[in-house]
Parts: C-alpha cells; structure tokens; sequence
C-alpha cells in the first residue's frame, strides 16, 4: 500500500468516526427500546443487535457500520443505571410532566443522554446533547426535541457546571 493510500484510508477512518458513533446511538436507543417492549436481556439484544443488525439500516437510514464498543457501553451503562437515570431526569422534569408520561421511546432517548452526560467526561455536554437532539428529531416530528434539548441542557448544566460557565445557550435552549 502506497503512502499516499494509506493516509487517504486513515482519513476516511477517522472522518467516519462521528458517523459511527451516530449510528451506535441510534443503534443503542432501538436496543434499549426492543428491551423494555420485549423483556429481553441485556445480552440477549446486544448479541442479537451485534450479530445481525449493525452495520445494516436503521429506521432506513443507512450510517454505515456502528462503533460497536460505544454501542454495548450505551446498552449494558443505560440498563444497569435506569434507576438512577429515571431519577436524574425526574428531577428536572416540570411537576406537569412525570417521568411516567413521557413516552417510551423519549424516556429512552432521555436515558441515553443522561447516561453520556454523566459516565462520559471525555464527551463534551454540547455534543451529547446536539447528539440526542438529532436521534429525537430522527424519531419525533413534533417538540420532542426541543424538550430533549431543554432536559438534558439542565442536566448537563447540573452535572458539569465548569462546562457552562460561558453562559452560552445550548442550541437555542
């Protein structure tokens, strides 16, 4: 392989690195979704999810192959945190609006924010949350977004201050 192959591949690798965390998102919200409709386990989705659904289409959206590590940290940090998660998200919740009315799959895309906003350091709070802005959109068409965005801007507000001292609005929040 010339050198000038080997960087073109290398780039493509690293420029595809976003996507495939995209996809894995994505990947592990449907996951975690088919676990509380089905009662499945955590072991059993991740083997059916990495055996024979990533890298395939999701909702008809083709991203590519999905960062598998980043997808079975989500599924298996998601499930065993739940509680704690539901209760981080509860707590920024309007009285109007309890965890229990939310609908499943928003309660799940919550989660996952929530999750990464807490256990991922390494991710900076803007892009987490613009993430599961998207994955919200990708699911919703109405303002379910928007309260995604406004939910985990609160948390993220909580659980990483140092990150908001700028004072900057989170994506219009």
């Amino acid at each position: 392989m010339s050198a000038s192959t080997a960087t073109r591949n290398r780039g493509r690798r690293d420029g595809g690195a976003p996507l495939r965390r995209k996809a894995a998102r994505m990947a592990a919200v449907q996951a975690l979704y088919q676990m509380e409709l089905s009662g499945d386990s955590v072991e059993q989705v991740l083997h059916q999810f990495l055996q024979e659904r990533l890298g395939e289409p999701l909702d008809g959206l083709d991203l590519g192959e999905a960062d598998r590590d980043l997808f079975s940290t989500l599924v298996r940090g998601v499930a065993a945190e739940q509680g704690d998660l539901d209760d981080m998200v509860a707590a920024v919740l309007d009285e109007d609006w309890p965890l229990e009315r939310l609908e499943t799959l928003l309660a799940i895309v919550l989660r996952g924010g929530t999750y990464e906003l807490s256990a991922r350091p390494d991710v900076p709070a803007r892009v987490i949350i613009s993430e599961y802005v998207h994955l919200a959109d990708a699911f919703f068409g109405g303002k379910e977004p928007a309260m995604v965005n406004g939910i985990l801007d609160r948390l993220a507000r909580a659980l990483r201050p140092a990150e908001f001292e700028d004072g900057e609005p989170l994506l219009g929040a």
